[in-house]
């Protein structure tokens, strides 16, 4: 027999990515080092970390980026960085307040081409007014790395945290923008397609402008997240799995921009499996749902309600997500999907 090993698909951020997780990690230790005590860890995966001090509820988030090609329609890996790090903060009700990085960059790089991505990061962080407080910075030899890798550990302080464990029936599923849009930039990139797709962009961003909504309505978020690796598929999926309840979504109205619909349903793929990284899913009780979405629109979103949670009617649809068809059909929606490495 061979030895099992990592494959792509472990990258992808669905079920094979928790399922390799839980057999690493999760399993192995107790709850109380999972977690700072009255904090949340990795004993409930979201988007970041909450510990207690006091009354003040810090919040902690690591990333890693690794996407090829570094420079697409709309960004770069430096952009991607800075935006993905702030983008999970938010997701967990915080306001951001500091940043550390670390890059490590093969052997022969070239330095015009990391001063562009270090550009990029540094005129986000200034625009937003986050420090960059400490970090970190390697070489390896020509051969062992493919280019660079950024990491990335973001600080926050939240009033109320959202983790994503208090999913009720009835709470309406929201959709901020056009989704799939990063994942159809990275893949038309790596196909060498991109000239013939000159209106795809990256929908790469920081979602600091949605924080004044989040902090309004956070009595009421039941769960948050921004759909990268795996798209919006692996986060509803998760949901689903972690509390039992079924998930309803309505796909004609998913927000998706034309051309990258046709893009994605000319190569046979899902776009709800595909990554955003400047779109939030978020979970809300139903009686400020559509308040939220109005104020959502009002702040510049194109904000949606595409779906809804409910409670199980049978066995079979616990702790899954369900699609209705444009032409009235049901389908499940799974975790496992296309594999497109090096998104994020």
């Amino acid at each position: 027999m061979s030895e099992e090993a990592v494959s792509l698909v472990h990258g992808f951020g669905g079920k094979e990515t928790f399922e390799l997780l839980e057999k690493l990690i999760f399993s192995k230790l107790p709850l109380d080092l999972k977690r700072v005590e009255k904090g949340v860890g990795i004993d409930i995966p979201d988007d970041g970390a909450v510990i207690r001090l006091g009354d003040v509820n810090l919040v902690i988030t690591v990333d890693s980026y690794t996407i090829k090609p570094i420079f697409f329609p709309g960004g770069s890996i430096g952009t991607l960085a800075v935006s993905g790090t702030v983008n999970d903060l938010i997701m967990m009700g915080a306001k951001p307040v500091a940043m550390a990085d670390a890059i490590i960059v093969e052997e022969g790089f070239s330095i015009n081409d990391l001063n562009k991505v270090v550009d990029d990061m540094l005129s986000l962080i200034k625009e937003l007014k986050i420090p960059l407080i400490t970090g970190d910075f390697k070489v390896m030899p020509k051969g062992a790395l493919d280019g660079i890798v950024i990491a990335t550990m973001g600080i926050g302080i939240a009033k109320k945290p959202i983790v994503d464990i208090n999913l009720a029936p009835g709470d309406k599923i929201i959709v901020t923008d056009p989704i799939a849009s990063h994942g159809a930039v990275v893949l038309a990139s790596q196909l060498g397609m991109l000239d013939k797709l000159k209106s795809i962009r990256s929908d790469v961003k920081p979602l600091i402008n949605l924080l004044p909504i989040v902090e309004k309505y956070a009595d009421y978020i039941h769960a948050m997240r921004d759909p990268t690796r795996g798209g919006i598929a692996a986060i509803l999926n998760e949901w689903a799995r972690e509390t039992g309840l079924t998930i309803v979504i309505e796909r004609d109205r998913i927000p998706i921009e034309s051309s990258v619909r046709e893009f994605l349903e000319a190569l046979g793929i899902d776009p709800l499996t595909m990554a955003s990284e400047g779109v939030a899913v978020i979970a809300a009780d139903n009686s400020i749902a559509d308040s939220l979405t109005k104020d959502l629109k009002a702040s510049g979103f194109n904000a949606e309600i595409v779906g809804y949670v409910e409670a199980p009617r049978n066995n079979f649809l616990k702790g899954k997500v369900i699609a209705v068809t444009e032409i009235g059909g049901r389908t499940i929606v799974d975790a496992r999907g296309y594999s497109l490495p090096r998104i994020c």
